[in-house]
């Protein structure tokens, strides 16, 4: 119920090895930090040459770093790279206006960074990943491959495993993401209130997560809907459905529809 399998199909994931040995899902994001930098190999430094800002628009090729002699068509659903008449399979173009804000981060091929993305490491990104304008990525990030990372969406310490869409507005922090949609504005928030660890209460037992920062772990399958909320420790398994401007918080089933917006006590008007 709470293993890693119940939430993700990791057959052939690039990121499977960081669910080795693991008994709850979430221990996982404890081990994010150390399996990053056994795995980063950093590819921007001769993009960015010391500096952050990208002042001129780069192509990388199979490792290598394209400044002229291209043309990106820019009106099809993807940017593509042309150059001698021929398409560039595989590609990633670095639009002019994006921050690469040190060299421990490598982007996979075919992926796009739009202008006014910022990437700090360490972040690794996959393939076919597009990091649209306004983008901000706060490092300790694995970003898998056909996700997208939308206008101000901010990710940090978190995982997407791939075919993940945070389109617009997002919030992520501290979570993993499955092939997942997140509407506009959703936020899945990591920090309790109060100053303590989160503790999850599931069907009567009690797990100490040991982590004083926890987003949520959303399966595959599962959709958001705009401006939706889930508190820090919940878990949304296989294709649960949020409905828009619903808070979740906890462990729900698969298939699970969440349409009511959960009420707390009132708060203390004194």
């Amino acid at each position: 119920m709470l293993k890693p399998r119940d939430f993700f199909d990791l057959a052939g994931n690039p990121f499977a090895s960081l669910f080795d040995g693991i008994d709850y899902v979430w221990e996982a994001l404890k081990k994010l930090k150390p399996y990053i930098e056994a795995n980063l190999r950093g590819n921007v430094a001769d993009v960015r040459r010391g500096g952050s800002l990208i002042l001129k628009t780069v192509v990388l090729d199979n490792g290598k770093v394209l400044e002229s002699g291209f043309t990106i068509d820019t009106t099809g659903k993807k940017p593509v790279v042309i150059k001698n008449g021929t398409i560039l399979e595989g590609a990633s173009i670095i639009f002019a206006g994006a921050s690469l804000m040190d060299d421990r981060i490598y982007i996979g091929k075919g992926t796009v960074v739009e202008p006014g993305a910022l990437i700090k490491g360490p972040t690794i990104i996959g393939d076919n990943t597009e990091i649209r304008q306004g983008a901000y990525i706060r490092g300790e990030t694995l970003v898998g491959n056909d996700c997208v990372v939308g206008h101000a969406t901010e990710v940090k310490s978190s995982v997407l495993l791939g075919g993940s869409k945070a389109g617009h507005f997002a919030y992520i922090g501290d979570s993993i993401l499955g092939r997942v949609n997140l509407g506009a504005g959703t936020k899945l928030a990591n920090l309790k209130l109060v100053d303590s660890q989160v503790v999850l209460e599931i069907n009567g037992i009690k797990y100490e997560t040991r982590l004083k920062k926890f987003g949520a772990i959303l399966g595959d399958g599962v959709e958001t809907g705009c401006n939706s909320v889930t508190s820090p420790g919940t878990l949304l398994s296989k294709n649960v459905l949020l409905y828009p401007n619903c808070t979740a918080r906890g462990y729900y089933p698969p298939h699970k529809l969440i349409k009511v917006k959960q009420i707390q006590e009132p708060c203390d008007k004194k």
